[in-house]
This record gives structure tokens, sequence and C-alpha cells, in this order.
């Protein structure tokens, strides 16, 4: 049986399925990435075969970022999606819905690296529960957030609205 990886934007406008084989997982250091991502570097995860990438809600809006690159993202939300090159398309690693199963095995653009990105783990963390003092805070968050699976339809219609809002 054929391995089966699914994701989207965070939005939901755009969603995707790879039927078959991941490549290669990486993380890209590089200006570029860290501009595209708005982070620390870009995970991404190349598509084996191309022709087992299905956009199967919408596509992704794509920049011209280079003359060799172009980067997709969500026209809606803005999540970044692909980074695509003459050698193939590769995939952000965070766009699929279960991103820990893909984890990365080099890196690449190190000249660009962020000198503290080595000592992330060093740095004091706290859970999203001793973020905020106030569990009335938490408990008043209605996220817009896709969920990590496919849906028929998105958004949902909440109650006390009609589909056209």
């Amino acid at each position: 049986m054929s391995e089966v990886h699914t994701g989207g934007c965070q939005c939901g406008a755009v969603r995707f399925r790879v039927s078959g084989k991941l490549g290669q997982a990486s993380i890209c250091h590089c200006r570029m990435c860290q501009k595209a991502f708005g982070g620390f570097y870009a995970p991404l995860v190349s598509v084996v075969n191309e022709t087992d990438l299905t956009w199967t809600r919408a596509e992704p809006k794509r920049f011209q970022s280079s003359n060799m690159g172009a980067r997709g993202f969500c026209p809606e939300c803005g999540t970044p999606l692909t980074y695509e090159a003459p050698d193939g398309i590769a995939i952000a690693i965070g766009a699929f819905d279960d991103p820990g199963a893909i984890a990365p095995v080099i890196q690449y653009g190190v000249e660009g690296k962020l000198p503290y990105t080595d000592h992330m783990a060093d740095i004091p963390a706290r859970t999203t529960q001793e973020d905020y003092e106030a569990e009335a805070f938490l408990a008043a968050i209605v996220s817009n957030q896709h969920p990590d699976h496919d849906t028929e339809t998105w958004p949902p219609v909440h109650p006390g609205e009609t589909e056209n809002g």
C-alpha cells in the first residue's frame, strides 16, 4: 500500500495530498527562505514524483522569488506551502497534517544560519496553559484554523450562522 500524506494551509482554503514516498526532509537557512517563511529557517520535504502531489482544495498562489524558484502560499491566509525549482517541488513540513512524522535529515544554506538557532533548546520553555494566567482567556478563544485532517467543506457553519454569513 502506498503512503499518503495530507496537509494544507492554516485557513483551509488550500489542501493537498501526496500519494507515495516523500523525499529528503531538510532545513534551509538561506536568507531567501528566512524571508519566505518569516522565520529562522524553512523546513521542507521534497516530493519524489511530482505526479504524486494533488491539490485537493484550490492551489497556492506563487511568487517567483528568483529566476530559478517560486514560492507557493495560500492566497487567503498567507501560509507558506511550497518551494518550486527546476529540480522539483518541496512542501513546507509544518503544512502537513502530521508534521511530527517528517524529520529533517540535512541543513542547507548554513552560511545564513542565525547564530542562536543552535541553542534554542537552552531557552526557557512554557506550555500554552502556563503562558496565560487566566483559564477564561483560553476558554474564550474560538479558533478559525483548519483542523489537521481533510474536511468536506470549509469553513464550517457555526451555530446561529448561515452559509453566507
